[in-house]
Formats: C-alpha cells, structure tokens, sequence
C-alpha cells in the first residue's frame, strides 16, 4: 500500500530542491526563457503555484473547482491562462508557491484515502495526486534547470515519475487518437542510487531498458527519444516511446532533437534509413 506521509515527503523535497535553484536568482534571471515554447522561469514557478491552487480547490470545495473548469473561455488555453494569472514579482511569487503547495500538502494528508478528488477529465486518489505533483514539480524544475544550464542529480524520487510514466500507457496511446496496446511492456530501469526498478511483467517480449532518469525525461517530453540512452525492443515499446506522456491532458509537442544521434532501440537502423522521420 503507498504511504501517502511519505509520498508528501517526497514532493516536499522536490519542491524545496527546485525552489533551491530559484531562490537566490536576480530578479533579471526570472525572464530567462526556458525550453517550453514562451515560458520564462517565472512562469515555470507560477504554473506549479497555479496547479497547486486548483488542486487546493479540488480537495475542498469542488463546486469551485468545477466552476474555475466552466468558466474557462478556452479549455485548450487553461494551463498557459493559469500560468500567466499567477506571475508576480519573484519573491511575491515564491511566497505563493510556498504557501499554496503547503496547504495543498495539509488538505492530501486529511483527506479520506478511499475518496478520490475531482481533476481534469478523471477522479484522483489522495495519493495520485501527490504523484502527480512529484512529476509535475521535477518536469518543470528540468526546464528551469536548461534554462540555468545546470544538470541536476537523478534521485530516488524518480521512482515515482517512473511509475505515473508506465501506468499512463493506455492514456499515451488514447491521447494520440491510438488503439490502447494489446501486448504488455517489460520497463527495467537503472535506478541513481543503484539496483533496478522494473515494471510489468517479467517475460513480456516488448521491453524498455535504460537509466531511470532518461526514462523519466521521456515521458515527461523533456527530451526527444533521439537524445536518450534507452534500449527498445519490441513493435508496441517503440511505438509508445513516440507519444508516452505521464501528464494529462491533449498530446505534448514534446521536444526537438538535441543531436543528431540514433536511437538506441532495436529500431535504430531503420530509423536511420529514413524509414521513419
């Protein structure tokens, strides 16, 4: 069974390391302009502040929560809206990302397990939804991240980015407008601290192999599947690499390309032949 104290322990570390990174830039390093397409690092932090406060509501009054969804003029504009209406001055900005995510942590601890919270187009476990938060928060901290030109440690919280990424396969395909795969995906993964994560079952014949953290870069399209060292094997793997997204919502743009380096996949040659754009 997960364990919900330690799970919000985990998104406060994350949180916290992120804000590290943050917290001593001048004011003139926000504007920095980050990988995603129009976003500074200021409005990485007003997003994961944003998505916070509308998980706060979906944890106490839905009613609202539901009515904030309604009275969207542009469903498909919500997160960069969002985004945008919770920019301030850094330190004002930081305030509110750190007051907001720690009452969003104090809701998720005294809610009833079994009762799931309302999100955009599901229901969310207590649970799922800090996950989520963990995701969210290490995602947008890689662009801040790119954006100083630091390469941040993989840890062990990764575990969880990695587990939302498998769990999501259905979603990935479904999102794309694919049929959900028949044929079940072998995920074994080097963790940073060392050993093994491995996900789904053990003889399964289509698999993906590599480090953890490109793994997670991928399904959170932090990185194009050209630029990571991960092994596939199997037609329905390597098709999910192409659209895997551990987040919800409409298919991600994902990222172009870094270099010009195959894929390390069993399909490496053929994508080199130009079998495949």
């Amino acid at each position: 069974m997960v364990d919900l104290t330690e799970l919000l322990a985990d998104l406060a570390e994350e949180s916290q390391t992120l804000e590290a990174l943050v917290r001593p830039l001048p004011p003139a390093d926000w504007s920095r302009p980050t990988p995603a397409a129009g976003w500074t690092i200021a409005h990485q932090i007003a997003h994961l502040a944003w998505t916070d406060h509308v998980a706060l509501l979906a944890g106490t009054d839905s009613a609202a929560f539901f009515a904030s969804v309604n009275a969207a003029p542009d469903p498909a504009r919500l997160v960069e809206v969002g985004a945008q209406e919770f920019l301030a001055p850094p330190a004002d900005l930081l305030i509110r990302w750190r007051a907001g995510r720690a009452s969003l942590a104090a809701v998720l601890a005294a809610h009833p397990p079994g009762e799931k919270l309302p999100w955009y187009g599901t229901r969310m476990s207590p649970a799922s939804m800090v996950t989520a938060r963990i995701m969210e928060t290490w995602a947008h901290g890689e662009d801040v991240a790119d954006a100083l030109d630091v390469r941040r440690p993989g840890t062990d919280r990764l575990r969880h980015v990695a587990h939302l990424g498998v769990r999501t396969i259905g979603h990935s395909f479904a999102t794309h407008g694919r049929p959900a795969p028949t044929a079940p995906v072998r995920v074994e993964l080097a963790a940073p601290g060392g050993g093994t994560w491995s996900f789904g079952p053990a003889d399964a014949t289509d698999r993906v192999t590599g480090p953890a953290r490109d793994f997670c870069l991928l399904v959170t399209q932090r990185r194009h599947r050209s630029d990571l060292a991960l092994d596939v094997t199997g037609p329905v793997a390597d098709e999910w690499l192409d659209v895997a997204q551990a987040f919800a919502g409409p298919p991600g743009t994902g990222r172009p390309p870094l270099n010009t380096r195959p894929a390390h996949s069993s399909t490496a040659a053929a994508r080199t032949r130009g079998v495949r754009a």
